[in-house]
Parts: structure tokens; sequence; C-alpha cells
């Protein structure tokens, strides 16, 4: 008998294609995700009116784009929670500099400045956590403390209301106009394509630069990414400069949407942002993660936060089911990683 002729050939590509899709991480969250909506709707048919998806969209922004850049961090196998102060920073100095100088009242130029801003600070995290060999969380810590406790010196708790006319106009902006219930129109937020943009870019840097690469390469193996000759220097400053420069973008939107500059208006969201990335995949060690994932975690965070009110449930059980979910998500990810399918396999090639 032949041996070769006996052994079981290979599913076809189309086939193991499929059942990969199937076996992914972000195809169990987003069941996990349809469940929920499905759930809440049948509890309470407003979910799924077009008010109700706008207001979701578009609290999802500010926890989607800081989400973005945490999944850089984590996939190149580190730890940043110095964003929630650099987003703070960036917003309330863009703010100040706005009323300050008023030819700065234009779009083109906030979004640039505040993204500049969060960049610059990043790029002080990076240069720490290089130079000085030290860990991100440590670093990231410490700059946290510092950026905060200098605005706390310098400026205080005081909330800017006069925000600039341009961006109060952008946080008005919508699309799709339908009318309301109550009267006047709902619409999509103009601030909701910022976070498609912004996760296309980081899309396409994972997966389609060698840059992109590297992380993926410095989260698994940093030691053998340095012998595949990537600079780590500079991957460094790739990627905390992008979370500094998303922080800023994220902490300008929040701003506009919440009508004024609180400088510690987003202090103690970085728990919840990490536990998006995490919910959508991404490895708290390192090496894993996607921004399909991603924007999933960021859903099914923003239906628990801001619909399970729908049905009547408290917000300290909204916290108890939360962390239920993070477990849960977390546990079947680590239990995924030790017990592959066998259609996870290369595809065959003969």
């Amino acid at each position: 008998m032949n041996p070769t002729a006996a052994s079981p050939s290979p599913p076809p590509p189309r086939l193991l294609r499929l059942l990969r899709a199937f076996g992914r991480h972000e195809a169990a969250v987003l069941g996990l995700l349809v469940v929920l909506a499905a759930g809440i709707g049948l509890l309470n048919p407003a979910f799924f009116s077009w008010a109700n998806a706008c207001n979701l969209l578009k609290s999802s922004v500010t926890l989607g784009l800081l989400a973005l850049g945490v999944l850089v961090v984590l996939i190149s196998g580190h730890i940043d929670i110095s964003f929630p102060a650099i987003a703070a920073c960036s917003m309330y100095v863009t703010c100040l500099a706005a009323r300050a100088l008023p030819g700065l009242d234009h779009l083109w130029l906030l979004f640039p400045l505040a993204a500049a801003i969060g960049a610059t600070l990043g790029l002080l995290n990076a240069w720490l956590i290089h130079r000085f060999q030290l860990p991100a969380l440590i670093v990231t810590l410490g700059t946290a403390g510092l950026i905060r406790g200098g605005m706390l010196a310098f400026i205080g708790t005081r909330i800017l209301t006069d925000l600039p006319a341009s961006l109060i106009a952008f946080a008005k902006a919508q699309i799709f106009e339908r009318p309301a219930p109550g009267g006047g129109t709902v619409g999509l937020s103009l601030s909701f394509f910022v976070l498609v943009a912004a996760a296309a870019g980081v899309w396409l840097f994972l997966n389609r630069t060698v840059a992109g690469r590297g992380v993926y390469a410095m989260g698994g193996a940093p030691e053998a990414a340095r012998r595949a000759g990537f600079n780590l220097g500079w991957l460094h400053a790739l990627i905390h400069g992008l979370v500094g420069l998303l922080a800023g973008i994220a902490g300008l939107i929040h701003a506009a949407h919440m009508r004024n500059a609180n400088p510690f208006d987003i202090v103690g969201i970085e728990l919840t942002v990490i536990a998006a990335v995490v919910l959508g995949g991404a490895s708290i060690t390192g090496g894993r993660g996607s921004v399909a994932g991603t924007l999933l975690g960021v859903a099914l965070l923003v239906i628990l936060n801001h619909s399970l009110l729908l049905v009547g449930l408290a917000s300290e059980w909204q916290k108890v089911f939360l962390g239920l979910v993070i477990l849960l998500s977390t546990g079947f990810t680590a239990r995924g990683a030790r017990r592959r399918l066998p259609w996870t396999a290369p595809v065959y090639t003969p």
C-alpha cells in the first residue's frame, strides 16, 4: 500500500481560508456583539433607532482613537498608560493657544497642533525607554504623573468653555440627517470619519509597511527583530510617536464633543482602553493584534457602557457585566493560543 496515496489530502485553499476566518478571535467578538445587540434590541426596540446608532458611533470616536494607539503599543510588547495625560495636555494647550492667537481658529491648524503636541510627548517616552533601557510601563507612569502634575501646577483645575468656533462647528456638523422623534434632526457626526481614517492609516502601517512588520517582530522577539536588521530606536519613536499623535487628536475631539476643555476629563480611561484592545484579540505580551479586532472591542464596550441603561441595568451591574466579558474574552484568547485548531496551520503547498 502506498503511504502517500493513503494520506488525506489537504482541504482546498478557499475552504481553508473560510475555516481560518471563523476560527479567529475577531469572529467570536463579532458574534458576541451581534448577540448582545440583538438581546438589547429585543428588550428595548429604541436600541435600533437611527438616533441611538448615531450616538453610539459618536461615542466610539475618542475611545477608538486611543485604542488604535494602544493596539500598536501592545503589539510591540509594551504597555503605555500616559496617553490620557497626553490627550488632556494636547487638548488643553491647543485650546489655550487658539484663545490667545485668534488666527489659529481653523481646523487645519488646530488638529495638526494637537497632533504635534501629542507626538512630541510620545517621542519623549520613546527616548526615555530606548536611551535608558527602561520598561515602558514605568516610563509612561512617570511621564503621566509629570504631565498631570505640571498641568495642575501651572493651570490648576480651570475649565475652558470658550472653545474655538471652528471646533464647535466641527462638533455640530452631521451628515445623513433624519428627523428626530422629539423634533429637530439627528445625523452621523463628522468626527466618526476621523476614526475611520485613523483606522485605515494604522491598518496600512501595520500590514503594508516594513516598519509595521518590525512592530510585530519586536513584540514577538525583540532580540530576533534587532538581529533581523530592525532599528529598535526608530521603532520606539514610531510606536510612541503614533500613540501621542492619536491621543492629541482624540483629546481635541473629546473637547469638541463635551463643548469644554477640562484638563482632567480623560483621567482614568486607561483600563477601559486597554480592555477594549484586549477584547479585540491583542496579546498583552505582544506580537498579536489587529485593527478590526480593536474596533470590535471598542464597539462592544461602547454598547455595554451606553446601551445597557436602555434595559434598566444599574451602573454597578454594568461594571460587573463588563468585567465578566473581559475575563471571558481574555480567557478564550489565552486558551486559543495554547490549543490551535488544525486548520490554523500554514496553507498546504505541494
